[in-house]
């Protein structure tokens, strides 16, 4: 679910507690997990209400100032669904990132998921290439990123997204970098080829 980052913070300092949503069906589950700037966030309800139904503290808790605001949101086509939401602690992905020191067997697992992310690859091997862009272009926008490999913008995010779910890079206002992790990585890979 997209959540914008003002109401992320929000969501954070505990003053938003609910959001709305017009969606063709619930998008979320209750006890669903989403990973976001601001830490991982739970979904503790996901409930249809009629528009009708809003009332001026389902505003409040979802950070409107009036119900007219709330209602005034709520555009597009679609069952509204109340989606109650709170905290569930940092993004995992966080303390992974910056863990530099990668031991044998932290480096064997990093090696198994790339060579798997290569491998089901239809386009062929990429992880190397991609991690390589992004240490020689920091904070380069995801479309000049993907132009220079000769690639529509989607993909190239979807590679990154894989990339850092294994803490190897990060998003930054715009565009990306290596992690700490991913520094240590392409040192292991870059060592190994010289001792080879």
């Amino acid at each position: 679910m997209q959540i914008r980052r003002v109401t992320l913070d929000a969501i954070a300092a505990g003053t938003v507690t609910v959001l709305f949503r017009r969606w063709d069906r619930a998008r979320v589950r209750v006890g669903g997990t989403q990973r976001t700037p601001v830490g991982v966030l739970e979904f503790t309800a996901v409930e249809p209400v009629a528009e009708a139904d809003l009332t001026a503290d389902d505003a409040r808790a979802a950070g409107f100032a009036a119900l007219d605001a709330l209602r005034a949101a709520q555009v597009g086509t679609g069952q509204i669904y109340r989606v109650a939401v709170r905290p569930a602690g940092p993004d995992p992905r966080v303390a992974l990132r910056a863990r530099a020191r990668l031991s044998a067997t932290d480096r064997a697992e990093i090696a198994s998921r790339l060579d798997r992310l290569d491998r089901a690859s239809r386009r062929g091997p990429w992880t190397a290439t991609v991690l390589g862009l992004i240490a020689e272009n920091p904070g380069v926008r995801a479309p000049d990123l993907a132009a220079g490999l000769g690639l529509e913008t989607p993909p190239l995010k979807r590679d990154v997204r894989k990339l850092k779910e294994l803490g190897l890079t990060e998003s930054l206002e715009v565009g990306y970098r290596l992690s700490p992790r991913g520094r240590a990585w392409r040192r292991h890979v870059a060592s190994n080829h010289t001792a080879n």
